[in-house]
């Protein structure tokens, strides 16, 4: 059975894509599995441009198919930030709730209805010799005034999901991967890897 390295240093995600990817004729491990201990920094201007960069990255050092991402969190009103800085908005090293703190403050007096947003989710999966796949999902809804729920990670606690009228938080874990970006990233991704499996 063909190994895939799940190329992420965040134990939820790792554990996410586990879930999403069930099933698959891969044997999954992650970076400690293969000896890999260092983060490959994300330097791109773009989400595609991460995604690549690290799956390429990981591919050339482990020798196997990687599958590797990169999330943002769009607001409209803020003209598109956090984006491709989600994970380091509130500065280097920021907690999940630290950053989510500095969202809700930089949209103190912003009215429900212009805190529209969307999360964006690219998926690279890269082979050693450079071959490159993507996957993209999206799911939109609104910043909540304040976080609700246990679940996710991330700004997960304030992202609204018009539809289950609930924060990507308060889903469970199936019911997220239904409707998250991630999990509409990760089925483009499956086809794609239910066809590598049968390359060489």
């Amino acid at each position: 059975m063909p190994r895939l390295l799940l190329a992420t240093g965040n134990k939820a995600k790792l554990a996410e894509y586990r879930l999403l990817l069930h099933g698959l004729p891969y044997e999954m491990v992650g970076l400690g599995d293969v000896g890999i201990n260092d983060i490959v920094e994300e330097t791109g201007a773009t989400l595609e441009e991460n995604a690549a960069f690290k799956a390429r990255a990981y591919a050339q050092r482990s020798g196997l198919l990687s599958l590797a991402d990169d999330s943002g969190l769009e607001v409209d009103v803020l003209g598109g930030e956090p984006g491709p800085l989600s994970r380091r908005y509130a500065g280097e090293g920021a907690t999940d709730p630290e950053r989510v703190t500095y969202l809700l403050r930089k949209l103190d007096g912003v009215p429900w209805d212009k805190r529209t947003a969307r999360f964006q989710c690219v998926i690279a999966l890269a082979y050693p010799d450079d071959r490159l796949e993507l996957a993209v999902g999206e799911a939109r809804g609104y910043i909540a005034f304040e976080p609700s729920g246990k679940g996710g990670f991330g700004y997960d606690p304030v992202f609204f999901y018009p539809p289950l009228r609930r924060t990507f938080a308060e889903l469970s874990p199936e019911e997220k991967n239904r409707v998250s970006h991630r999990g509409r990233a990760a089925t483009q991704a499956r086809a794609t890897l239910e066809r590598l499996a049968w390359q060489p």
